[in-house]
């Protein structure tokens, strides 16, 4: 409990410059006497921790220092800003700012070998926006209001508490609670049309664990691919779903929900899919792809 609290001293300090032991007391629940043998603690460790007397006067870190080895080893601080590298790119101020405050500080500047974006092609300002709206409603418990588009095409308006936000087989989802559902619920975030911020907060709970519940729920899904496709089946299948076959086609086998998502995916495919398992599923393309044929047939 000590040593967190003398981390959190020094960070303080280092954010407000200069302080004074009665406003360090208040801030940490503690006497003005243990802020004075906290001070001579984090000295003695070597940081160049000083007192001002006089109406001015407080405790501060000398300027310019960084800090030591000791608190964080050059790996440790590589990691830190790469981390906050990826989160500056849905272009918030405020983790931009403290990315460079940081470099600064620990005296280093992070390795630019990761680039994020969590917007799609062509949507980036909306994307983002929308993503940092969910995150901010996340961090500061505020109630949201969502206009949904499930995979039945069906549009609801919503009121969730976003609870996390969570990436999950190349897609992102937010972990809620659904006040109209009165229920834990996954949103896919490309599917929230609008999103709008409420001035009313909520008590957060625990997202419970996701179980296999839901994919034991999906049909296990067969399919065929010539070796055209290979760069289609092997972005959006794992590895242990695929086989080649010695002709260089592929087959993949997924658990997969059958439902509207499931045939407008196949039919992205055109000619370039062939359905084996379960078989019922090639009427029914077959039936969608008629009515795309009568629709634009001359």
């Amino acid at each position: 409990m000590k040593e967190s609290r003398l981390f959190k001293i020094i960070y303080f300090i280092l954010e407000k410059g200069r302080v004074t032991a009665p406003e360090l007391a208040e801030k940490f629940e503690v006497s003005v006497r243990t802020i004075y043998r906290d001070v001579d603690v984090i000295s003695s460790a070597g940081i160049p921790i000083y007192v001002t007397t006089g109406r001015s006067g407080g405790i501060q870190i000398l300027d310019n220092y960084v800090l030591d080895k000791a608190f964080f080893s050059d790996k440790e601080k590589h990691h830190i800003l790469s981390a906050l590298q990826s989160l500056s790119v849905i272009d918030n101020t405020y983790e931009r700012e403290l990315l460079t405050k940081l470099s600064a500080l620990f005296n280093t500047q992070p390795e630019n070998w990761v680039e994020v974006d969590f917007s799609r092609w062509g949507s980036k300002t909306q994307d983002n926006v929308k993503f940092e709206q969910l995150k901010n409603a996340a961090i500061n418990h505020k109630v949201v209001t969502i206009v949904y588009v499930s995979s039945y095409f069906k549009k609801t308006r919503r009121n969730i508490h976003p609870l996390k936000l969570f990436y999950k087989s190349k897609e992102w989802y937010v972990k809620a609670y659904c006040t109209e559902k009165n229920d834990f619920r996954l949103f896919k975030i490309n599917r929230i049309i609008d999103c709008e911020i409420l001035d009313k907060d909520f008590i957060p709970v625990e997202f419970p664990e996701l179980r296999d519940t839901e994919q034991n729920s999906y049909n296990k899904i067969v399919l065929r691919f010539p070796k055209e496709m290979a760069y289609r089946v092997y972005d959006e299948f794992t590895e242990d779903e695929i086989t080649e076959q010695e002709n260089g086609d592929f087959i993949a086998a997924a658990y997969m929900p059958e439902d509207a998502w499931l045939i407008g995916y196949l039919l992205s495919y055109g000619i370039y899919v062939e359905v084996i398992e379960p078989y019922y599923l090639r009427k029914v393309l077959s039936d969608e792809a008629k009515k795309i044929y009568d629709k634009y047939k001359p």
